[in-house]
């Protein structure tokens, strides 16, 4: 302990420690309780929360096909069976690997270095699957190609970057009413709940039916019931068959019940174990869950699996966007759209509650440090993500864990980036994981998204319903952007119809409960411009420097003292608030290193 103390000092005294502001480093606004192998320990414990990522976004976007070129044979318009397209599908999900582990590696290493926040980026869960089976659909099947949609997300970018540079996307995460914030992430959870239910990144659990919307399934790919007129599979399961499956019981006991106990005893990396346990299950050949089985497109995925260590180019996703999108205007507008207002949610919300994890909220503004910067490094990352081929980049929950382990600085962001990189050199291990292994962590996260749903305000209708049909209507109508027009639309109408009628009565017609509706204003704490515009707008010079406390001198007491006021503005010791007079308060002792 004596050699990690040494080195801790060390590292805080040094110019790493001043810009990270760890704990001893001397920095005006260091973080208490910051030292060197807290924060290392704390980036390795984010990198394995959400390395899971790196398999499980592969494998959601390459369900579109990416760039590939489907023959459509007749009878197979979806290449369910064209080996051509498999091939190249496969490959595609080779280079999502590398790009995600990129793209996460960038964007994290730079929240870490330059917003100094303990915060993981990567693409974003039901970002990528609004990307991948609503705007583009399953191979291809969507209303806008994969490579109109990757532009749209580069444009989102930098709209976000104005945005963020001004102020704006604090603002319009806020005007957003809870109660639709609250359902949107109900409302995804339940999405990624049913694809991880689903054949095609999942378990396998539930297909599409004719007489009902969805049945029982559970029965082998190769066993479905077989079309007597085109002579390809329906999709439907035979009764006979139902839940025999082997890779779907390894998937739930292995990949879903196993993990479910690690997490209950806070195992670190209990996600990332659960599927290693079933990937190494299902990689040997000669068995019945393999994911290498005897076929074209299995002896290619296998050939590259032998690989293990390589550095896999990106072909197929790469630099690949379409800026002619005349033919696309309404759907390339509603995708843009739906991209920034789930993004703002996203990112935003979980920004703002890893911040107030690691107590780093602004009391007055209810802001955070580098807030803008940190809106900055994300919107970058979007477009330079979308040039990779990968959906949008937003900020993940999983930092939590670090945060957790006494990550408080952007070192913990850097060392997890790092972690990122090196995975970049293990692409085949992560294109070789099964579907059946991530299915189940689809269904784990989408459990923590929606216990969301006991904050949703329940007792007003008028809150109530539009959050219950955000919710329901995206897994129902399996697309994130119904359920966000539905939600909006109906919170809009309902409460614009109160407020009316409300109005043309003289306040004598009200709901009785309207006292319990949930706040809502366009009005934020501090303003809705940043911090260095406010400062740029006063005439300062060093308007990109923080201004710091007023410090007086107190000789009555020989320290170096401060007062603030009630609205946290400081004062002279003048005894005077907001120009009214009032009894001066006991002064604060501030440490003069601080």
């Amino acid at each position: 302990m004596g050699l990690v103390h040494n080195i801790n000092v060390k590292v805080a005294g040094s110019v790493v420690g001043k810009w990270f502001r760890l704990d001893g480093s001397g920095s005006r606004r260091e973080r208490k309780g910051s030292y060197f192998f807290t924060e290392i320990r704390a980036g390795i414990a984010t990198f394995f929360a959400m390395a899971y990522i790196i398999a499980v976004n592969a494998s959601i976007v390459a369900d579109t096909g990416g760039t590939c070129v489907c023959s459509q044979p007749e009878g197979d318009p979806i290449c369910f069976v064209d080996t051509e397209y498999a091939l190249c599908q496969a490959e595609v999900k080779r280079d999502l690997v590398t790009a995600t582990a990129a793209i996460s590696a960038l964007s994290t290493f730079c929240m870490g270095l330059f917003a100094n926040l303990p915060v993981g980026l990567a693409p974003g869960m039901g970002l990528n699957a609004y990307f991948a089976y609503t705007v583009v659909g399953f191979h291809g099947t969507g209303n806008v190609p994969f490579t109109v949609a990757l532009t749209a997300i580069f444009v989102e970018g930098w709209i976000f970057f104005g945005l963020a540079l001004f102020g704006m996307r604090q603002w319009l995460a806020r005007a957003i009413p809870r109660s639709i914030k609250l359902a949107t992430s109900v409302g995804i959870g339940l999405f990624l709940t049913l694809i991880g239910l689903t054949y095609s990144e999942g378990i396998g659990l539930v297909v599409g039916a004719d007489s009902t919307p969805l049945e029982l399934a559970g029965c082998r790919e190769e066993n479905m019931i077989i079309d007597e007129e085109t002579g390809f599979a329906t999709g439907l399961c035979p009764s006979s068959d139902k839940m025999r499956n082997p890779t779907m019981w390894i998937g739930i006991f292995c990949g879903g019940i196993l993990t479910v106990m690690l997490m209950l005893y806070r195992v670190k990396g209990a996600i990332i174990f659960g599927i290693i346990l079933v990937s190494v299950i299902s990689w040997p050949r000669p068995t019945d869950v393999t994911y290498f089985p005897y076929t074209a497109v299995g002896d290619d995925a296998f050939n590259f699996f032998k690989k293990v260590v390589d550095f896999h180019q990106i072909s197929k996703t790469l630099n690949v966007q379409e800026w002619n999108i005349g033919g696309y205007g309404g759907q390339f507008g509603l995708a843009l759209v739906t991209f920034l207002y789930v993004d703002i949610l996203d990112c935003t919300g979980t920004l703002y509650s890893m911040a107030r994890f690691a107590d780093l909220i602004d009391p007055v503004t209810q802001d955070f440090e580098g807030s803008t910067i940190a809106y900055m490094v994300d919107s970058i990352s979007i477009s330079i993500g979308a040039i990779l081929g990968t959906p949008p980049v937003t900020a993940y929950i999983e930092s939590g864990a670090g945060i957790g382990e006494g990550g408080k600085t952007g070192l913990t962001s850097v060392v997890t980036g790092i972690c990122f990189f090196i995975s970049i050199f293990f692409a085949p291990i992560f294109a070789s994981i099964p579907p059946w292994a991530t299915g189940c962590v689809l269904i784990l996260v989408g459990s923590m998204m929606v216990k969301a749903v006991t904050e949703i305000n329940w007792s007003y209708i008028g809150d109530a319903i539009p959050a219950f049909l955000t919710i329901v209507l995206m897994p129902f109508t399996y697309s994130i952007a119904d359920g966000l027009i539905g939600g909006i639309c109906t919170y809009m109408l309902i409460n614009t119809l109160v407020y009316l009628i409300e109005k043309a009565s003289g306040g004598r017609i009200v709901p009785p409960n309207k006292h319990q509706k949930d706040h809502w204003t366009w009005r934020i704490p501090g303003g809705v411009l940043p911090p260095w515009l406010v400062r740029l707008c006063k005439g300062k010079k060093d308007f990109w420097r923080r201004e710091e406390p007023v410090i007086a001198e107190s000789h009555d007491l020989g320290t170096t003292t401060q007062q603030v006021d009630a609205k946290g503005r400081e004062s002279e010791g003048s005894g005077e608030k907001d120009g009214k007079s009032s009894s001066p308060s006991p002064p604060k002792e501030v440490n003069e290193k601080e």
